[in-house]
């Protein structure tokens, strides 16, 4: 049973508004290796695999990166809180604010649309997680570029938290991937 705690799972703390952060921030929140491709490809891919350790690994750390879209979204929002139409136009976000106003929507740092396209479900367990591996490689490293990029303490700090996250993801779905490929030379199925 998954239960929400209505807060979010590490604290969101900027200094101020900076609208060039939050458009950079939000390629995590609808960007290729951003957290809502993340979620929807492990709680779609948890359903083919051949374990109920894997499929209930691939079910927490699916929800965990719901739990990180929350946060993401949380961040870019305030950093654009009561921003002005000027400082959204000088930001690059023009077209976002004739589109969605200062709503949040999934997008990657560019203004590209997520895309269903860029994430995979094999139904092999081995491909799958080898990809949820790179996934999480691709995630850190766009962390520390973003953590490169910012000049808010609150929002590296964030940052780093979900950075370290995208490690130890990384490291379960590696262990289950041994016990994947262990199980399945065993049966002779590799």
């Amino acid at each position: 049973m998954w239960v929400y705690e209505k807060k979010l799972q590490y604290p969101v703390r900027v200094t101020g508004k900076n609208v060039g952060l939050a458009k950079w921030v939000i390629t995590q929140y609808g960007g290729p290796d951003g957290e809502l491709g993340a979620s929807l490809r492990y709680l779609n891919q948890r359903y083919t695999m051949p374990t109920e350790k894997t499929r209930a690994l691939l079910n927490d750390i699916g929800t965990e990166e719901l739990a990180h879209l929350e946060i993401v979204g949380t961040i870019v929002h305030k950093l654009t809180k009561d921003a002005s139409i000027e400082e959204l136009k000088a930001a690059g976000l023009a077209g976002h604010y004739a589109e969605h106003d200062r709503a949040l929507f999934y997008v990657d740092a560019n203004g590209v649309p997520w895309s269903a396209a860029g994430i995979q479900a094999k139904g092999d367990p081995i491909a799958d997680l080898t990809e949820d591996m790179a996934a999480e490689q691709k995630a850190r490293a766009t962390y520390n570029w973003l953590i490169n990029l910012s000049d808010d303490p609150g929002v590296t700090d964030t940052l780093r938290f979900l950075r370290e996250r995208e490690v130890v993801h990384f490291q379960r779905f590696g262990e289950a991937l041994n016990e994947v490929q262990e199980m399945m030379q065993e049966k002779k199925c590799y």
